[in-house]
């Protein structure tokens, strides 16, 4: 399968122009192998370097592409950081012209944002369909423990062996379908935004966030079997997921309430008490599925919302600087700066609320989420990764504030629920 991406960019029916860096992505048992006439037929040539994670590095599997400089990063305790993107600055070449990625999404992030830092473009070759961000232009980086997307670049193009993806563990997979599942939340949460403050949703973007995350719905439990065709769809849904943060800039499509309480869970502030979930990303983005599902669809169960509505009110410094504790306090407060919340209106929530309730009527169930990752075998509680089952309410209370971004989750700042 091939996806040519270049014809999702330039003037959109949504009005604005999309600019796609990525040219091509690939899905074909074998690839790997004609690496060498791809790059050739995209005119992509010059010095490479090849960063891999150990795991990538010792996997039979995986064919090593020819490069004149390799960097392993060792796959334990990996994360894309401060500390993984210095240690690949410095290993380095500095005659290196091209960026190989070998590996999954922490690789991935590394490298994008050192092909940013060093002005050089990257080809992205993907060992597992565990995660939504290959395509994406922007590095989802844990930066001085503040979890954050940082501006980098895309891939040139991405080659997916599927030889390679379709052996990869299973709870990987199980991963990358529950970051794409998450989309249920993050797709309602953008157009409830555009109900309450008529923030631009583009059509043709959602419309391919949806069909992504119908493709995986429909046929992730087929990749059980080892079914080939499963697994390039499964990596179809991915890839076109990042092609379209790509589209959009930034990541509104892909991430929202559900990858906030990821994203909480990650930071380890203060408030969680130090917790320390040993999670894979996709597998904390499920979990905060299964709940926003069920925090929503217990709001929709409310006909009339106006006796529950209040004015908006900020959020406290020093309830920042409790919570948050000091290692996180400054970049938490400077997010929360400017709260996109205070664009919204009593008035605002109780006119939307019956659109809002027709909204959250098309995301599954919990109880069908569950099922879903139950035959997958995937992480569906809190306990599960790692996280103690009463940190619940906080997650659910606090986890809006890691990003200055409009969610139902947010919103429930202004309504008076317990």
């Amino acid at each position: 399968m091939r996806i040519d991406s270049g014809k999702y960019g330039g003037l959109c029916k949504c009005g604005k122009e999309h600019h796609m860096a990525t040219r091509t992505c690939i899905i074909e048992s074998g690839i790997l192998k004609r690496l060498d006439e791809i790059l050739e037929q995209e005119g992509i040539d010059g010095k490479r370097c090849a960063v891999y994670g150990s795991n990538t590095w010792s996997n039979p599997l995986f064919t090593h592409p020819k490069a004149e400089q390799e960097i392993i990063l060792q796959s334990e305790g990996l994360h894309a950081d401060e500390n993984s993107t210095a240690e690949v600055l410095r290993q380095l070449d500095s005659n290196v012209e091209l960026l190989l990625a070998c590996g999954s999404g922490s690789i991935h992030d590394t490298v994008r944002y050192c092909a940013a830092e060093r002005g050089i473009p990257f080809v992205a070759l993907p060992t597992a369909a565990s995660v939504d961000g290959f395509c994406s232009a922007v590095a989802a980086m844990t930066w001085k423990g503040y979890k954050k997307t940082i501006n980098a670049v895309a891939p040139l193009i991405v080659v997916a062996d599927l030889d390679v993806i379709s052996r990869a563990p299973a709870y990987l997979t199980a991963s990358g379908v529950g970051d794409v599942l998450g989309k249920f939340i993050a797709l309602s949460d953008w157009r409830i935004a555009h109900e309450l403050t008529g923030e631009a949703v583009c059509p043709v973007i959602y419309d391919i966030m949806k069909d992504a995350v119908a493709k995986i719905w429909d046929s992730c439990l087929d990749t059980l079997d080892g079914d080939v065709d499963a697994f390039e769809s499964v990596m179809y849904g991915l890839l076109m997921s990042g092609l379209a943060m790509q589209m959009m800039g930034n990541s509104r499509p892909a991430s929202g309430a559900e990858h906030h309480i990821s994203h909480l869970i990650e930071m380890r502030p203060d408030g969680l008490g130090g917790v320390n979930s040993p999670a894979l990303h996709g597998e904390k983005v499920g979990v905060g599925t299964l709940i926003a599902s069920r925090v929503y669809h217990q709001m929709a169960e409310i006909e009339d919302i106006s006796d529950l509505v209040k004015g908006y009110e900020p959020l406290d410094d020093g309830w920042i600087r409790s919570f948050y504790g000091e290692r996180l306090y400054p970049t938490a407060v400077e997010e929360n700066r400017n709260d996109c919340l205070a664009a919204v209106t009593p008035e605002a929530i109780v006119k939307a609320w019956p659109k809002i309730r027709e909204i959250i009527a098309e995301i599954p169930s919990e109880e069908e989420i569950y099922e879903k990752f139950e035959k997958l075998g995937a992480k569906r509680s809190l306990s599960d990764i790692g996280v103690p089952e009463e940190l619940l309410p906080v997650l659910v209370q606090h986890s809006p504030s890691v990003r200055n971004r409009l969610t139902l989750m947010r919103t429930r700042r202004m309504l008076k629920l317990s």
